[in-house]
């Protein structure tokens, strides 16, 4: 893959909705010289509710739409389906590199320090699927990983409701789900690709000198070594493109994701794609 042709390709990223357009932004961020191809299989989420016989199926058929698109590396900005059918898209996708977002966010974590306590607030998917806790446990065995499901915290980041008084309220609701002696944790993993909206939120709730991990950032990070140990750094010095592309709803794609990007969209702006 090491060529000049193979470096210039697009890096193409997956998510079952607008929620791995915060993975998209960091991308941006720590590598703007790249060409971003981004999909949101829209018309089948959410993801997290689907047995996982469905979820690797779905993002096994939107990911070879990208793949047909002609990319470098595949970054899967979706936590449900980087706990349920990674391994599923690296087979798919070989020779191609493949990037889930739980791997990249545990190796960050598990930077806190040895034995430290975790805690990932997630959806519940991820939560029963226990992601973050086995990828955890596989870097540092003495660990102490808790999982909470957050889920209203996905519609206050898709309705713009990420500070003031409800979200202050919301996120607290659900911290008090934990036994008062274990409220504290070292380390709070981001494990849901909406959560970086309430990042400033959910720092006002947790004790001060909280780590909090992103996970978008984190795997952005990832990306970019990826890309160097491959030598598939874009050879380009202008600032890369960017395709959105969705399978269904694109006004309200470009109204949410607007949010995420930081940025104005209109429908016009997303390429509806049939898989």
């Amino acid at each position: 893959m090491k060529t000049s042709a193979t470096s210039d390709l697009p890096i193409g990223v997956f998510d079952s909705g607008v929620g791995g357009l915060t993975v998209l932004q960091a991308l941006r961020a720590a590598l703007p010289g790249e060409d971003l191809i981004y999909l949101g299989d829209t018309a089948r989420l959410p993801y997290g509710t689907k047995s996982p016989g469905s979820i690797a199926r779905y993002a096994c058929q939107a990911t070879q739409h990208l793949q047909q698109q002609g990319i470098k590396l595949l970054v899967v900005a979706c936590n449900t389906a980087s706990a349920v059918a990674l391994e599923a898209l690296r087979e798919q996708m070989a020779p191609l590199p493949v990037i889930g977002v739980v791997e990249p966010g545990a190796s960050a974590a598990v930077a806190t320090g040895i034995g430290a306590d975790h805690l990932v607030l997630a959806t519940e998917a991820t939560v029963r699927l226990g992601a973050y806790r086995k990828a955890i446990a596989a870097l540092d065995q003495t660990a102490s990983v808790r999982e909470l499901a957050c889920e209203l915290l996905v519609s206050l980041a898709e309705e713009g409701w990420t500070e003031g008084s409800i979200a202050v309220d919301i996120v607290s609701r659900y911290f008090e789900q934990l036994e008062a002696a274990a409220r504290t944790p070292d380390c709070v993993i981001l494990g849901c690709t909406h959560f970086p909206l309430l990042r400033n939120t959910i720092a006002r709730v947790v004790e001060p000198g909280t780590r909090i991990v992103d996970s978008a950032s984190t795997t952005a990070q990832a990306a970019l070594a990826m890309l160097d140990s491959l030598h598939l750094r874009s050879s380009r010095g202008t600032a890369g493109s960017l395709r959105l592309l969705a399978t269904d709803g694109a006004m309200r794609f470009a109204r949410v994701g607007g949010r995420f990007l930081g940025a104005s969209l209109s429908a016009d702006d997303i390429e509806l794609v049939d898989l």
